[in-house]
């Protein structure tokens, strides 16, 4: 990550209430993956679940990506 995007996001994450949601929302699904991830057996319900909650993280980390480039380029 070049210093410029970490220092933004640096900023962001002491500055701005709604990228640090977007951080927590992260961290929870995560959180969620590691737990399913330390289960002996996944049955449909559970192997679904881990494909929502990769889907949605990603989903979140392209926002806080798009959000940290829009204060990097405000004109862009």
């Amino acid at each position: 990550m070049p210093t410029l995007t970490r220092q933004t996001r640096e900023q962001l994450l002491t500055y701005d209430h709604e990228f640090q949601k977007l951080v927590e929302q992260h961290m929870e699904y995560e959180q969620q993956l590691l737990q399913l991830s330390q289960s002996s057996y996944l049955n449909l319900e559970d192997l679904q679940r881990e494909v929502t909650l990769k889907k949605l993280k990603l989903r979140v980390k392209d926002t806080m990506e798009s959000y940290i480039a829009s204060r990097l380029n405000p004109g862009a």
